[in-house]
Order: structure tokens, then sequence, then C-alpha cells
């Protein structure tokens, strides 16, 4: 029951954004930041924990404004994601410019399969979306599926409306490599928190566990390695910058080139971070262990 009436207040929520308006509702989106800042702070103090762990160069005024934006450009993605069903193919592909999409249709053409990676930056579900229908070649994304079946169910009808597949995270990792080396290109999110036995790497200045998936399919596959950030722009369009991660002279064991390359998607990961803070997802405990 509680399922249903989430679900029911989802769609109530989209639906309200379809008569405002989208542009509206980004507009007043400062409001509903508020909202979850200041009266109903949703894990606001672990986003606060993770700034000021982040960025211990900056003061406590700082952090919280730095705060405040993280939660007002979640509200944008999340009005965004939900007009996704009022949503053209010719409005997705004017609100992402991606100049750089030769290079994946370079890679594609390549006949290896490619890894597009990304994080929960900017618009993370834009990305894929857009790009994809642009370029006229789907991705297989690979998706989490959400607590509640019936917004899974929701997003994934939204995710393949224009030309992409969905790939649940739980399938087996062999299903994710067959898409590589049946030439596909697989996207998913590389930014989440791994297992506790996971192997780590440095990010701000600290270990953190990384899941290895992407690295290990791109040394097993040879498939190229792209890293894509949706970087929100003054008018709520987004500029997309994409990004080969070098792998042609990774060495010794599959292990160690596997931690090797999960250094460099992060550290990337990071760079990106620490020019736009607000564009990433503190609200999950990136370093919990």
């Amino acid at each position: 029951m509680q399922n249903k009436i989430e679900y029911i207040l989802f769609l109530g929520f989209s639906w309200f954004i379809r008569i405002i308006g989208l542009n509206n509702a980004r507009r007043i989106s400062p409001i509903f930041a508020a909202l979850f800042y200041y009266l109903i702070p949703i894990r606001k103090k672990t986003v606060i924990e993770n700034l000021t762990f982040a960025f211990p160069e900056y003061n406590e005024k700082k952090i919280k404004k730095i705060a405040f934006a993280c939660y007002k450009s979640f509200i944008v993605t999340l009005m965004e994601i939900l007009y996704l069903p009022f949503t053209s193919k010719e409005l997705i592909h004017k609100q992402v410019v991606c100049d750089d999409k030769e290079l994946i249709i370079k890679k594609y053409n390549e006949g290896r399969g490619v890894i597009l990676l990304s994080g929960h930056y900017g618009n993370w579900e834009y990305i894929a979306a857009s790009v994809a229908s642009q370029i006229n070649i789907p991705f297989s994304v690979v998706v989490k599926d959400q607590r509640n079946g019936y917004i899974t169910k929701w997003m994934n009808k939204f995710r393949t409306q224009y030309i992409n597949k969905v790939v649940p995270l739980g399938i087996s990792i062999r299903q994710i490599y067959k898409e590589l080396k049946d030439k596909h290109i697989v996207a998913m999110v590389a930014d989440q928190r791994g297992p506790i036995e996971g192997i780590r790497v440095n990010f701000f200045g600290r270990p953190a566990s990384v899941y290895p998936g992407p690295s290990l399919l791109a040394i097993k596959t040879g498939a190229p390695v792209l890293f894509g950030f949706t970087v929100r722009q003054k008018d709520y369009t987004y500029r997309v910058d994409l990004h080969e991660i070098d792998t042609s002279d990774l060495t010794g064991t599959d292990d160690e080139k596997v931690l090797e390359l999960s250094r460099r998607h992060t550290a990337l990961l990071e760079k990106y971070i620490r020019k736009h803070p607000d564009h990433w997802l503190w609200m999950h405990k990136r370093w919990k262990y």
C-alpha cells in the first residue's frame, strides 16, 4: 500500500510540473530546495559532513551555501525526470548539447563495444536518453532498481522511450559482458559506494570503496572507456563534457590494471565535482567505511 501511495504522489507531482511547465518548475526549485533543506532536512547532515570533509579549506558559510545549491540542483534534476513523459525527442535534443558525439561514433565503429560512464552529476538520465537518440545508436543502460517497484517500472519506460534498452544492475555481469562482446554501447554510472570488501581508491584525499565492474569489463573486453558529464548551463540546458580514459599504458596483472583504471575514472570524477560541487549528489555516505 505504501508503494502505491508513493507512486500516486509521484505521478501527481509529474502532472503538476506538466501543468505549470518545466521552465516554471525549474524557476521555483529554490522553494522546494528550501523545504527539504530547512523544514524537512532529508540527509542534510550527510551532505554537510561530506562537503566539510571534501573541502576542508572552505568555511562553514561556504559549505552551507554549496549544500543548499546541491539540493536545488537535485530538485531541478528530479523535475526534469518527472517531466520525461511530456518531453519530445526534439526537446530533449535541444536540452543536451554534445559537441563530441563523433568520438562516441568513432569508438563504436571500432567494433569493440563502448563503456560510457557517467555519475550522479547534473542530469545523468538526460545524457543517456538524449545523446543516444542524437547519434541514433542505442545504449544498453545499466540501472539499479528503485525501492518502489512502481517507480522503477515508470522510470524504465521512459528510459527506453526513444532508442535505449535497460539492463538491470542485479543481472549477471555476464549479460553486460555479452552486450560489449556484441559491440554495443553500455552506459552506467560509476560513482556509487562499492562494497566493504571492494577495492579502494583515493577520492578527495581519502580511500573510498568503488565497484570494479566498469574497469574489469574494460580490461576483459578491450572496450574503450568514455566518461561523460552533464554540466548545467544558466538557461538549464546541458553541455556534455566527454573524455576518453586512456587504457593503452596499463601494465601488470588484471587486478593491478583494474585498480589503476578505477583510480583514473575516479580522479576524473573528482576533478569535475571540484569544478561544480553543487552538481553532484552528496546525499549518500560515500565514505561509509
